[in-house]
């Protein structure tokens, strides 16, 4: 990449590294979930990314159960497989002087403490450019750099809240707020900065420069709301909860059948007729209350009831196959073990299995699949330090400089 090849450590190319990213080197100073995902999703597509931890506990992560082999966290391993692993104490003046080392000779650091953290350390992204002018920084914070907010420590809950998202999610009007499952924008944001990272590298290709990528929980929960916030811009309303309906499509949500629930796409108007074609409702094809999409949102409860009516005199599988057959959009609502078990998640390789702690460990697969360069599930999530003395040495360290680290304790020993 755009960084000096002459410095550029071993471990970050060479026959073991591959897919699109093989060769860049990113240092992580991040932990429990948006930093992490950024790190992993560069880390799966090739990067050397190398997970910076503090002494003791480590990332809070580790303390998350279940845990699976070696008594790792399984959200741990989830959120950290393919990085390398050391342990620096950052709070010590030989420590941030490793830290600083390290940084000058990468192409990416990732960070999401709270704003302002970074500069007290001397390690943000004005001080660490003097020496690493092609360096990229990608800040992860719970409202982003500016705005009366900035300041604000982010948890995802709260940026659900403070975004909309419990407003719209939901059984309906008069029920209590609902979070997504997920922590869906520090997953997102993590997704948003790698996209940030890979950008700014290809910018770097042209300028020889790095620059700043600065995205937040915040901005992730709101670029989440797209329909609902169309919505809102266009009529000056805010919209509520509708379960699983859409907010400008009918039908399209999850209905009830005789021994389940399944989803159903039979908005557009083709679908919509090829719909009440299979449940037998032929008659709705010409009642004005369905006639059109902006008919069938206005009369929606309605709908609901003369669909769930009829749904509920079949199972979800006869329903489902007779949909599926008349090429109705339509699926399961599916459990995790269900889906993550379909014949679909496995023959997208969506659930592999790493080897942690000598161990075979199921773990989510890549979903972004490349012809060329494709991502390869390397290692597991690294033990505390486990790669400390193997980094240091690709990073420049000599041997005495690393003895003296980890007999000091700035740098910790990994112990198997």
């Amino acid at each position: 990449m755009g960084a000096e090849d002459a410095g550029r450590p071993p471990g970050a190319e060479g026959a073991a590294r591959s897919g699109p990213l093989a060769g860049v080197r990113v240092i992580e100073l991040a932990h429990v979930m948006a930093g992490p995902v950024c790190g992993r999703m560069l880390a799966d597509m090739g990067a050397d990314v190398v997970k910076v931890e503090p002494p003791g506990p480590g990332d809070p992560t580790r303390a998350f159960t279940p845990r699976v082999a070696g008594g790792t966290a399984a959200a741990f391993v989830m959120a950290n497989r393919n990085k390398r692993g050391i342990v620096i104490d950052l709070k010590t003046g030989r420590g941030l002087e490793a830290a600083r080392r390290m940084l000058a000779r990468c192409d990416v650091v990732i960070e999401n403490f709270r704003q302002g953290v970074m500069g007290d350390l001397g390690l943000g992204y004005d001080s660490l450019r003097e020496a690493n002018p092609g360096l990229v920084y990608c800040q992860i914070t719970g409202f982003g750099r500016t705005g009366p907010l900035a300041d604000r420590r982010g948890f995802d809950l709260i940026a659900q809240g403070m975004t909309g998202l419990l407003s719209i999610t939901g059984e309906g009007p008069g029920r209590p707020p609902v979070k997504c499952g997920p922590p869906l924008t520090d997953i997102t944001a993590g997704i948003l900065g790698a996209m940030g990272v890979v950008a700014a590298l290809y910018a770097r290709e042209f300028t020889g420069r790095g620059q700043r990528v600065d995205t937040s929980l915040f901005e992730a929960g709101l670029i989440q709301t797209l329909w609902q916030a169309a919505v809102a811009l266009a009529t000056g309303e805010s919209p509520g909860p509708l379960g699983s309906a859409h907010p400008l499509a009918a039908p399209y949500e999850a209905l009830p059948t005789s021994d389940g629930w399944i989803t159903v796409g039979g908005w557009n108007q083709v679908n919509w007729l090829r719909m009440i074609e299979v449940l037998k409702l032929r008659e709705l094809a010409d009642d004005p209350r369905f006639e059109t999409n902006a008919d069938r949102m206005a009369n929606v409860q309605e709908l609901r009831e003369l669909l769930s009516r009829r749904l509920r005199t079949g199972t979800a599988e006869t329903w489902l196959r007779r949909l599926e057959a008349a090429n109705v959009p339509a699926g399961s609502v599916s459990g995790m073990i269900e889906a993550l078990r379909h014949p679909q998640t496995v023959a997208r390789e969506m659930v592999l299995t790493v080897s942690q702690a000598g161990q075979p460990v199921e773990t989510l697969g890549m979903p972004i699949k490349m012809s060329d360069a494709p991502a390869v599930l390397q290692r597991g999530a690294p033990a505390p330090g486990e790669h400390g003395e193997e980094v240091l040495a690709d990073y420049g360290f000599s041997e005495e400089e690393i003895e003296q680290l980890l007999r000091s304790g700035t740098a910790g020993r990994f112990k198997a």
